[in-house]
């Protein structure tokens, strides 16, 4: 009889490479702010340690964008990502 055995979440989740799970977070985002504030996030560039997005529709002309930046990007980013060192908007 065989026992089924539950993979390691976090080495299946290593495996993926960081620039898709990146994103993949970004993405995640984006859906966010698409259905709650019609505006959206795109990822850019990444080299691993400088993050570039690009903020879309309703947060092309809001003036809340640098917080939308700073604050749901960055910030969830950071979360997820530590060694990130920049993030900015291009």
């Amino acid at each position: 009889m065989s026992t089924y055995q539950t993979p390691d979440m976090k080495e299946v989740f290593e495996e993926i490479p960081v620039s898709e799970r990146m994103r993949g977070l970004i993405n995640t985002l984006s859906a966010y702010i698409q259905h709650y504030h019609g505006g959206a996030v795109e990822m850019v560039n990444f080299d691993g340690k400088r993050l570039q997005v690009r903020l879309s529709g309703a947060c092309e002309e809001c003036s809340l964008a640098p917080a939308t930046l700073r604050g749901w990007v960055a910030g969830t980013v950071k979360q997820f990502f530590p060694e990130v060192e920049s993030i900015e908007a291009v």
